[in-house]
């Protein structure tokens, strides 16, 4: 093995780098047990119940942003109001206390959650969503109230709040004198990782996860900061959290297991109670269905290329300091699902340094290379699939909504065709991804036969079961849908039998559906009617018929949105059985999307395939830095370059040259061709041949943007 190491500094950029490597932690964008302390006590002295239920609730969620929900409005109170006011553009106004003190309060509609929230998430607060219980109808008392969700954010479900093309983690740290283990979670996927090792390390793994929220122990406060210098939400945990055996336990509960000897990671002691601690939090947040958090997944450390957290900034691998500039990823990405793109990141952020799966993924992009009908279908059908790996995982928590589960058996329907062209493409690496997926056959006719196809976005709208389903909703479908031609026929009935020919049926809120009877026919009027009003020129009568009715129409809509939710609760049930499955179709088609991509830049972009070995030569001809060639203006083409290394005959080189003579660009382009050859991509070159490497390092100039053409020298001049 060999390191791949590049260095470019100026005086002033040593500069840099020293103040970047030791910079301070910020503090925490939320300091528990602070929000609200100077009006709560204020709003405690005299209570109206509902702000006594509001304060109680309050008490259990210092730290959390607490949306409190009354009737048709998500409301916040005291400093809660103020910050969300503030941050949500809302007005500001007061909520009498029952006292000569008034409490601040600023809402919005219930509705508008998915609006608002993202904001509140952005912003870094966690936020407490406490519900009505009970049907504000059924009960005289004040509403009973509890908190059903915190979404904090590392920790969310909410499309609103999550971006399809990367990951949304929470990580959790576990320290020891010199070992930190390390947890990360997507509970929006059901990804979780674990691994441990030196500071370092787990820096290097924060910097690729790039999660959004961290969790440590209070107690290591000051030595999370010490080590890492990152701009991350952190939120600290009680000591007692980080219980080895309670950490166990929890991941033995989780997966129904005796022991975690079958995921690999048994030895890892601080990682399983990083590990075992996420869950933890997990509870105390409110997210309890975890049923697609199915197994525990080792981070092998000597798989994968060492890229340290300069390395990663340097490259601009897929954040750039300079919103304008391009990334690697942006120009690599040409996937056609959001799972696909959150793969390929994760492939940039840790490259292969195994030959052959290397050449396995080069030769899949190779073969659609050479076959762009399949290339075209496949990509085509993948693009149907969209984000399969997140709607499995709403699907078991209960928060797909109908027009979603559609897309899921859409999906699932994709499946087989590419199941088919990988089967028949003639390449061994597509015929045992082939091999490995399953469409669900059984759950994607179940849900084809259950619910209708223009079911709306959400259950409580109705109309979500096909017809056939249930004999039941069928007819009260029925009834609901002709009444009032059934009304009619009653009317036009009794209207006939009794000859009072003005006969009419009507409605209102006091005594529901009635017939009103001129008084010129109410002689006619059946003594079996009883008499309900009496007007000036008419008296309304009803009858037991008409009031059996209005309960059957009265009624349905309210059965009908029952039946509905049983069959669909059912039905959601019974699709936890192929969760598992369902993960391991969505993790082939997520790769494919990615080799498809590969594929697409490297056609369009004159990419080669590079020799990928485990020699100790690294020969690239007229290689091209890939980010920038992208960038540069119509009409103007990069200045290729020649690079060759050796063990024997020339291990270092020396690169000199005035200011933007494309020093930097060089060291930058060198290490970008190797990279993604170690990933499986084509690279910007004539020819290139990598032995591979097992770390990349690169140093170079902290204040430039070489994708925009300016040098440090430049940048700071």
């Amino acid at each position: 093995m060999r390191i791949l190491t590049a260095f470019h500094c100026l005086n002033a950029d040593v500069q840099n780098n020293r103040k970047y490597m030791t910079g301070i932690h910020d503090e925490p964008l939320i300091r528990p047990n602070k929000i609200l302390q100077k009006n709560m006590a204020k709003a405690k002295d005299i209570e109206t119940p509902m702000m006594k239920q509001f304060n109680d609730i309050k008490a259990k969620y210092p730290d959390a942003l607490l949306l409190f929900r009354c009737g048709d409005f998500y409301e916040t109170y005291c400093e809660d109001a103020v910050y969300a006011a503030q941050v949500l553009g809302i007005t500001l106004t007061k909520r009498s206390n029952g006292g000569a003190s008034d409490a601040e309060m600023a809402g919005f509609p219930f509705h508008a959650l998915d609006t608002y929230l993202p904001k509140l998430v952005r912003a870094g607060r966690r936020v407490a969503i406490c519900d009505q219980l009970e049907d504000p109808k059924l009960t005289k008392k004040l509403v009973k109230r509890g908190v059903t969700e915190v979404v904090t954010p590392g920790v969310s479900y909410s499309d609103a709040t999550l971006n399809g093309k990367e990951n949304n983690f929470v990580a959790c740290l576990n320290f020891d004198k010199s070992v930190i283990g390390v947890s990360f979670l997507d509970i929006s996927t059901g990804e979780f990782l674990v691994a441990e090792g030196t500071p370092d390390y787990v820096n290097k793994l924060l910097t690729n996860f790039s999660p959004k929220e961290v969790l440590y122990e209070r107690s290591f406060r000051q030595r999370f900061k010490e080590l890492f210098a990152q701009k991350i939400f952190t939120y600290e945990l009680e000591d007692c959290m980080m219980n080895p055996q309670s950490a166990r336990d929890r991941l033995h509960k989780q997966f129904g297991t005796r022991s975690l000897k079958g995921f690999g990671v048994e030895r890892l002691e601080r990682g399983i109670v990083a590990a075992g601690a996420i869950l933890h939090y997990l509870d105390i947040t409110q997210h309890l269905q975890t049923g697609h958090i199915s197994s525990l997944q080792r981070i092998e450390e000597d798989q994968y290329v060492w890229l340290d957290h300069f390395t990663v900034r340097n490259l601009e691998l897929y954040n750039s300091d300079y919103k304008e500039s391009a990334t690697l990823f942006s120009v690599l990405n040409r996937t056609s699902s959001p799972m696909g793109a959150r793969m390929l990141k994760r492939w940039i952020a840790f490259p292969l340094k195994n030959v052959a799966p290397i050449n396995g993924r080069l030769d899949v992009v190779e073969h659609f290379f050479k076959n762009p009908e399949t290339r075209a279908q496949l990509s085509e059908h993948v693009s149907t699939v969209g984000d399969l790996e997140r709607l499995v995982s709403k699907a078991v928590v209960g928060r797909i909504g109908p027009r979603e589960l559609l897309q899921l058996q859409y999906a699932l329907t994709a499946l087989e065709p590419i199941q088919a062209l990988c089967a028949d493409s003639g390449d061994d690496q597509l015929g045992q991804m082939a091999s490995r997926i399953d469409p669900c056959v059984t759950l994607r006719d179940r849900i084809r036969h259950d619910i209708s196809p223009s079911a709306p976005a959400m259950l409580s709208k109705g109309n979500v079961i096909r017809a056939g389903v249930n004999e039941e909703l069928d007819d009260l479908r029925q009834l609901s849908t002709n009444s009032k031609e059934a009304l009619m026929a009653i009317q036009q009935r009794e209207a006939e039998q009794t000859g009072i020919q003005s006969l009419k049926i009507g409605y209102n809120n006091v005594f529901g559906y009635y017939m009103e009877v001129r008084n010129t026919y109410k002689d006619r009027v059946p003594e079996s009617w009883i008499r309900k009003q009496t007007l000036v020129n008419a008296e309304r009568y009803i009858t037991p018929e008409l009031k059996d009715y209005e309960e059957k129409i009265l009624g349905a809509e309210d059965r009908m949105a029952v039946i509905e939710a049983q069959i669909y609760a059912a039905l959601l049930a019974d699709l936890t059985e192929f969760v598992t499955a369902i993960q391991r179709d969505a993790t082939i088609v997520a790769e494919l999307d990615c080799l498809l991509s590969f594929t697409r830049v490297s056609i369009d972009n004159r990419y080669c395939r590079p020799v990928v070995d485990d020699s100790l030569e690294l020969d690239i001809h007229e290689g091209r830095h890939p980010v920038i060639e992208r960038q540069l203006p119509a009409g103007e083409h990069y200045v290729a370059n020649d690079v060759y290394l050796n063990n024997d005959s020339q291990q270092i080189i020396i690169i000199t040259g005035p200011n933007m003579s494309g020093k930097s660009a060089l060291l930058r382009q060198t290490a970008l061709i190797v990279l993604m050859a170690q990933i499986g991509c084509f690279v910007p070159a004539e020819s290139a041949h990598i032995g591979v490497v097992d770390k990349i390092f690169t140093r170079v100039g902290a204040s430039d943007n070489i994708a925009a053409g300016e040098s440090t020298f430049m940048v700071e001049m």
